[in-house]
């Protein structure tokens, strides 16, 4: 006997990830071309000593470490969240307007849960994030997806006419997984009129905030009074910190929509992890110059890439930003085919464009993404060698 399976699932694609992870299991590298692993865009390294130091003295000797907290998360953590974003960002952002979750996945998760139900639409670049796609599908939202073409930049002219009386939100991630491109200010500030114009949440995903390549603030959306009424902010502690296993997301929008938000996170989760929330307000205090460091570290692997592909005139870098390079190859097979080959030609794990793109779209069968965060500038160069010999 089967037991029944909610439609909206069976209709979603399995994680991309643990798929490519498949490809590997039981296939045997040669020494002299060990695997290289460009397929998630997560650190592997722990995070520095000294916030390992800080977890360890709170996991021995702070009680309320093991207990539940808030709902909406730690106070000092949300206070330092609201004075480090008004700073940066040259606006007004109160505690009262952060929410702490569970890593970014539940805080994009959360809002939607609070913006859209089944037979909504959400609308989503292309290529997009899968994981937004996959629960957008588990939901039953219908994803509107919006063609950024050869430059990766979304266009709000272009938005406005997937916009119909069932749209419900707009999502933008800068910098792009998987496309790595910074969005210009004038591109979020155009789908920031937009949604406000037509009463659309503008959810705008910046995991990759401390490694974008410009100096000063990426936009100026807080900097308007009124933000709030449109805007929603999703942001990530675990590229910045190392702290993946402790899962520690952040949602910035309004106390009213926070008051939604809260009943979802009560549901879900009850709070968020105590330990993972007292070693991201750690780092926040304490790990400024570090952090600039690992900025540095990433733009050095960036330049990298760019100049690799230089060497690779077959090949087109679409973008290249924070932890990934877009690519387009130039072989007459789709790339989830081509993908698998070079695990066992080339011993490389990547990720192919139909992961990122609408089932059955010819450009992602043209595209893949490489995730270079955890393989230094030497490896990079391994890397570009090997597409470079690969014969299809």
């Amino acid at each position: 006997m089967t037991l029944p399976l909610n439609p909206a699932f069976a209709a979603t694609e399995p994680p991309p990830v643990m798929e490519a992870r498949r490809w590997i299991a039981g296939v045997s590298f040669p020494a002299d071309q060990p695997l290289i692993n460009v397929s998630q865009a997560a650190p592997v390294d722990s995070p520095p000593l000294s916030l390992r130091q800080a977890l360890a003295e709170a996991a021995l000797n702070d009680p309320q470490a093991h207990l539940y907290g808030p709902v909406l998360g730690l106070t000092a953590l949300r206070e330092e969240i609201a004075a480090q974003w008004s700073a940066s960002y040259g606006g007004s952002v109160s505690p009262s307007q952060v929410a702490i979750t569970q890593g970014c996945n539940q805080a994009f998760c959360t809002v939607m849960a609070t913006l859209a139900g089944a037979g909504d639409e959400v609308i989503l670049p292309t290529p997009w994030y899968f994981n937004h796609k996959m629960w957008l599908d588990m939901a039953a939202v219908r994803t509107v997806p919006l063609d950024t073409g050869p430059t990766l930049i979304p266009s709000a002219e272009a938005a406005a006419r997937l916009v119909t009386d069932r749209t419900r939100a707009i999502v933008l991630v800068s910098p792009n997984n998987p496309g790595g491109v910074e969005y210009p200010a004038e591109t979020l500030a155009a789908f920031r009129d937009l949604c406000r114009a037509r009463g659309l949440a503008l959810i705008v995903d910046e995991t990759y905030r401390d490694f974008d390549s410009r100096s000063g603030a990426p936009h100026d959306l807080f900097a308007d009074p009124d933000w709030a009424d449109t805007l929603i902010q999703l942001y990530s502690f675990s590229k910045a910190y190392r702290l993946t296993g402790h899962r520690v997301g952040a949602i910035v929008a309004s106390e009213a929509r926070l008051a939604e938000v809260e009943k979802f996170l009560d549901t879900v989760a009850i709070c968020p992890s105590q330990l993972g929330q007292i070693g991201a307000l750690w780092g926040m205090r304490n790990l400024g110059q570090w952090v600039a460091g690992e900025r540095d570290e990433i733009l050095a692997r960036r330049a990298a890439m760019v100049e690799g592909f230089k060497s690779l005139p077959d090949w087109t870098l679409l973008g290249c930003g924070a932890y990934f390079a877009y690519v387009e190859h130039p072989f007459a097979m789709a790339s989830d085919v081509l993908c698998k080959r070079l695990v066992t030609e080339a011993s490389l794990l990547m990720l192919p464009g139909t992961m990122f793109q609408p089932e059955g779209s010819e450009a992602g069968k043209r595209q893949i993404r490489i995730a270079f965060a955890n393989v230094d500038t030497k490896g990079i160069a391994e890397v570009i060698r090997r597409l470079a010999a690969f014969r299809p």
